[in-house]
């Protein structure tokens, strides 16, 4: 009966191994080195220790521990996260194109230019954090949004992502906001550009696309999609915008789906919920869809005629 369940296994094997083979989509037995998804989600947490120190991490920090604290945990990340530069640039351009020496030089550079933008990252996250406390009455203080709201978390591991875009990293700006939009409900590609005082309230279902363009101190709440029109070229189109753009202090309630690369919505728009918007909006508008009406059928309570309807407030 072994036997039987051997050989069978052995035809298992023989098959999958050979899809492999045959799938251009399987090119991963060419490569012996690749980034790995787990050492990547342990820089995010390494990083956010910088980013929010005594929050993540070592909390009984002090002045004179401070300094050493921070030294450790930048070694940390210049090893970890370097190798898995080194391994995407391999796995992108391919073994035989560049010496080990060569791709180890070049992640170690990117990775000194990503840890030299770590207080700027801070100072602008500070920014988001705070009109995320000041714009939700709910937020008892600034430790409740840092430690437990998903749109800042989605926001921060965006920033840091980012900046690895910028620096041209294949694969790991990719799998960092993948993983904050598993984490959060929030996705949002790593070639967006996207400006100070950024607040998703609840954030569930927001979708912001490549080449989205956000001002300043704009909030936008969940459902929310800055996204494409229609994609028929598929690939043809890398590159070019193709989602809209946002100026400064723009507000999209949940729902919301803004679209297109020549869409640009004007400083101090108000957009509604549920509201589809395919065209440039001018500065200063409130843009709604017509009060509904809400129809109940059956059993009223007596303080209602049996049929009545209700108007919708956006």
């Amino acid at each position: 009966m072994s036997s039987i369940n051997d050989n069978r296994m052995n035809r298992l094997v023989a098959e999958i191994a050979a899809s492999y083979r045959e799938q251009p989509i399987n090119p991963l037995l060419d490569y012996s080195l690749l980034p790995s998804r787990k050492r990547v989600i342990e820089s995010i947490q390494l990083v956010w220790e910088l980013l929010f120190p005594g929050y993540f991490g070592k909390q009984d920090l002090n002045d004179e521990t401070m300094e050493y604290h921070i030294g450790s945990v930048l070694i940390q990340i210049q090893e970890k996260l370097s190798d898995q530069i080194g391994r995407a640039l391999l796995y992108r351009r391919g073994q035989n194109s560049h010496s080990y020496r060569e791709i180890k030089s070049e992640a170690e550079e990117i990775i000194h230019q990503f840890l030299a933008e770590i207080p700027r990252i801070r100072s602008v996250l500070a920014t988001d954090a705070q009109i995320a406390f000041d714009g939700d009455p709910a937020a008892n203080d600034l430790s409740e949004i840092i430690f437990s709201y998903p749109g800042l978390f989605a926001v921060g591991v965006y920033r840091m992502a980012h900046e690895l875009e910028v620096l041209s990293v294949p694969l790991i700006p990719r799998i960092m906001t993948e993983y904050a939009h598993s984490v959060t409900g929030i996705d949002i590609h790593p070639g967006a550009k996207i400006g100070s005082s950024f607040f998703i309230d609840h954030g569930t279902g927001v979708v912001i696309g490549e080449t989205t363009v956000i001002g300043d101190r704009v909030k936008i709440y969940h459902g929310v999609t800055l996204g494409a029109l229609s994609l028929r070229e598929g690939h043809l189109m890398y590159g070019k915008k193709r989602h809209p753009t946002l100026e400064d202090d723009v507000t999209v309630y949940s729902g919301a789906s803004i679209l297109g690369g020549d869409t640009v919505i004007g400083k101090g728009v108000v957009i509604g919920s549920n509201v589809s918007i395919f065209k440039s909006v001018p500065p200063g508008a409130k843009v709604t869809v017509k009060n509904p009406e809400l129809i109940i059928k059956g059993q009223a309570p007596q303080e209602f005629p049996q049929e009545f309807t209700w108007d919708w407030v956006i």
